[in-house]
Order: structure tokens, then C-alpha cells, then sequence
């Protein structure tokens, strides 16, 4: 499981780094998505892979964490794809009027003359 979630985090962390360095905006908001869905999954995996275990801890004297599931990361996650999801919201309607006002969607404002 460790193998393909570090797999996963790879492959999203590089797709997002090469989309980013691409001349046209939506590549390069689409990067950033991408980068933010990699993050969000390794925040999620320092909490550790645990499947069928409840996030909270009961009330009392000693218990074993290690029949619990990290509720912090849980919480970091779930803030990040609402904050992740504002800002792409936020990019994209920017993209729109700089495309309406310049008639192109360069990062660099101007198409490349070849």
C-alpha cells in the first residue's frame, strides 16, 4: 500500500511541476491542482494507513494509539481541499478576464512568434 501511495504522490507531484512550467494558464492552474492533490495525499499518509479504525479516542486512562486513526491530518486535508478549491476558483475567473482583456491565454501575455 506504502509502495503505490508513494507512487501516486510521484506521479501527481511531477505531472503538477511540468504542467506549471507549460506557456498556457489553464496548464498551468491545472498544475497547481494537481501539486495540491499530491500534498493533500502525503499529509494524509503521515497520519498513518490505518483502514477500519476510528479517528477519536474515547475518554478514560490509558489508551493504545495505535488502535486509533490520526484525526489531525484528517483535518488539515479536508481545510486544504476547501481552501485548494477557492483558489482554483479564484484562478480561473481571473484566467477568463485576462483573456478577455489581452485575447490570449499566455502566461507571458503575448503568443510566441516562431
Amino acid at each position: 500500500m506504502e509502495l503505490v501511495l508513494s507512487a501516486a504522490i510521484g506521479v501527481l507531484s511531477g505531472s503538477g511541476i511540468w504542467l506549471i512550467l507549460r506557456p498556457r494558464t489553464f496548464q498551468v492552474i491545472t498544475g497547481l491542482c494537481l501539486l495540491s492533490y499530491a500534498v493533500n495525499i502525503f499529509i494524509f499518509a503521515m497520519g498513518r494507513l490505518t483502514v477500519g479504525k476510528p479517528p477519536i479516542m474515547p475518554k478514560g486512562g490509558f489508551v493504545n494509539t495505535a488502535n486509533y486513526a490520526d484525526p489531525l491530518p484528517q483535518a488539515l486535508v479536508l481545510t486544504a481541499i476547501v481552501i485548494s478549491f477557492a483558489t482554483t476558483a479564484l484562478f480561473l475567473v481571473v484566467m477568463i478576464a485576462s483573456k478577455g482583456l489581452t485575447g490570449t491565454d499566455h502566461v507571458d501575455g503575448s503568443e510566441p512568434t516562431k
